[in-house]
């Protein structure tokens, strides 16, 4: 990885490193997708299963899991990891519930003015799949709707290549409150829950993370529905002082960099020997992990380790990062929150790891 040191380069150098460009805009990638839409469009359940066959499985013969399908796939998974997946869901139902917010009326001047909030009929869960599996993003795009009172969820997400979804995502769909699922991946399935086929409904807004291609068919029917965000690829960075645990500073940038050669992972420090400890760890641990030819890509074109003169530098560099995942690895990381302003999720101290936070805690 590049290796800056800010009072050698300056901050320029340093806050350039951290700067992303933005990976919805490609031209390429852009035609492909509108000529994706229009045929969704133009074809219906037709287009999908062509599209799906090209893209996610030849063996994809029907749109929809089948009850039949669902229940087997659900027999299929271990009891305690079932129990895990029960025990994150409660997890992330109660942290939601703490940010419904309430109508309103105001009655002053002569004037009723107010504010009513009303949850939207039917939302559409992107769920992305091909390199991994993530039950995660299916609780978590999923359960606040449910939260918020939303009826009707439902959810895409692309094949195996066996022409079948993963059970733990079905199983995580049915906990979630999920009504229909849609074996449908990629742009068109960001098209057929905006404009609807045959089979899958038009849905109100559609949430989830997914790649270029789903973040750009976002882009260009956001106003026909609605989105969350153009969501990913992710970045991870670590704050880490003299004490700070190397091993645990390596694998949380590892747990980040493996979703995508597109994700980047930044390491910055006021410790020149923290920096060589945690560049060795990266090493070691790449070694045994079955994802180690993308990290070492990720690493190599979008990792960094920035040594800076403090840690108060520390904490302005990363809001200049602007990551979606923040860790502070540092004695007293209370003390530095306050220097944050820009960051998705922020994990206190060494022990609140990546995948608590993205899996289990319930943000």
């Amino acid at each position: 990885m590049r290796v800056i040191r800010v009072a050698e380069s300056g901050f320029a150098v340093a806050a350039g490193a951290l700067r992303r460009t933005k990976l919805q805009e490609n031209p390429e990638v852009d035609s492909i997708v509108r000529e994706i839409i229009a045929q969704v469009a133009a074809e219906g359940d037709a287009a999908l299963l062509h599209l799906g066959r090209k893209f996610d499985s030849p063996n994809l013969n029907s749109l929809e899991v089948t009850a039949a399908e669902w229940d087997a796939a659900c027999e299929e998974i271990d009891e305690s990891l079932k129990e895990t997946v029960l025990l994150a869901a409660n997890n992330i139902t109660t942290f939601h519930e703490r940010q419904k917010r309430t109508s309103w009326l105001d009655m002053e001047k002569g004037m009723v003015t107010g504010q009513m909030l009303r949850p939207l009929q039917r939302v559409g869960v992107y769920v992305p799949g091909g390199r991994a599996v993530y039950p995660s993003s299916v609780l978590m795009c999923a359960l606040p709707a449910k939260v918020a009172g939303v009826e009707d969820i439902v959810m895409c997400s692309p094949v195996r290549s066996d022409g079948t979804l993963h059970p733990l995502v079905l199983f995580a769909a049915r906990v979630a409150g999920i009504k229909r699922v849609f074996k449908v991946g990629g742009a068109q399935a960001v098209a057929s829950m905006a404009l609807g086929t045959e089979t899958v409904p038009v849905v109100d807004k559609i949430v989830g993370p997914g790649n270029t291609y789903v973040n750009i068919a976002k882009k260009q029917l956001w106003g026909v529905v609605d989105i969350d965000m153009l969501a990913g690829p992710s970045e991870v960075c670590v704050i880490a002082d003299a004490g700070a645990n190397p091993a645990f500073a390596a694998a949380d940038m590892l747990t980040q960099a493996e979703h995508d050669p597109d994700c980047a992972a930044y390491l910055i420090t006021d410790s020149e020997a923290m920096a060589n400890a945690v560049s060795e760890e990266l090493d070691k641990q790449i070694e045994v992990l079955p994802r180690r030819a993308i990290l070492r890509q990720a690493l190599s074109e979008l990792g960094g380790v920035i040594i800076a003169e403090n840690l108060d530098q520390a904490c302005e560099l990363a809001n200049v990062c602007a990551p979606e995942h923040l860790a502070l690895m540092v004695r007293d990381p209370f003390a530095y929150l306050g220097l944050i302003h820009s960051a998705g999720a922020i994990l206190m101290g060494d022990y609140s790891t990546q995948t608590l936070g993205d899996f289990f805690a319930g943000p």
